[in-house]
């Protein structure tokens, strides 16, 4: 359980970012004994991997807080963010064997489409937030949500790593905050329509 528990955690974290759970991943396993990576899935704490991870998520930290430029790398991300949910899940789960699941280790693609739903929802619900979110605070909003969503993410990817059980708890919490997001801005929104109809 704690297995799937670390994966999902660390999926939810990549719908959020998709190279903070990996480089988390890729870090840990390479620099301590905590994870071992299958042979499958060694080449996740490589040198050449983990460099282009840093640089991926340079660019991903950038982009992210521009209002308007966020929206487009996050339908460019639609795609990446839940196949690296999926990897991180898969690579994960695999090291650990699912708590020693042979079902599990016969079907690795189950954990593999989890990872994808998993952080394909948060994705959906990042990507939903976001706009509303940007056009209720005119802009100003888009570099405070995307650095609270990174931290979130380095959180959660931390939380699932070394304290499985709690990601049941951050999960919740996170599906409250960004459902509390999306309707505070879109009450904002309805009452400035409202002064403007009346102005």
């Amino acid at each position: 359980m704690f297995a799937a528990l670390t994966g999902m955690g660390l999926s939810a974290a990549a719908g959020l970012n998709a190279y903070i759970p990996f480089l988390v991943v890729a870090l840990i396993a390479r620099f301590t004994d905590f994870i071992t990576l299958p042979q499958s899935y060694s080449w996740i704490e490589s040198w050449w991997a983990i460099g282009i991870g840093a640089v991926l998520l340079l660019t991903e930290v950038v982009l992210d807080k521009i209002p308007a430029i966020d929206t487009v790398n996050d339908a460019v991300q639609t795609f990446i963010r839940p196949s690296m949910g999926g990897l991180v899940f898969a690579a994960t789960s695999a090291a650990e064997g699912l708590d020693h699941s042979s079902w599990m280790t016969n079907n690795p693609w189950v954990g593999v489409i989890i990872g994808v739903i998993t952080s394909g929802l948060v994705h959906g619900g990042k990507t939903v937030a976001r706009p509303a979110i940007n056009a209720g605070t005119l802009g100003f909003g888009a570099p405070v949500a995307s650095t609270i969503e990174d931290g979130a993410s380095v959180g959660l990817s931390l939380v699932a790593v070394f304290i499985p059980v709690l990601v049941i708890l951050f999960l919740v919490l996170l599906a409250w905050l960004l459902v509390w997001l999306w309707l505070k801005v879109r009450r904002w929104r309805k009452r400035r329509d409202r002064r403007a109809a009346l102005a």
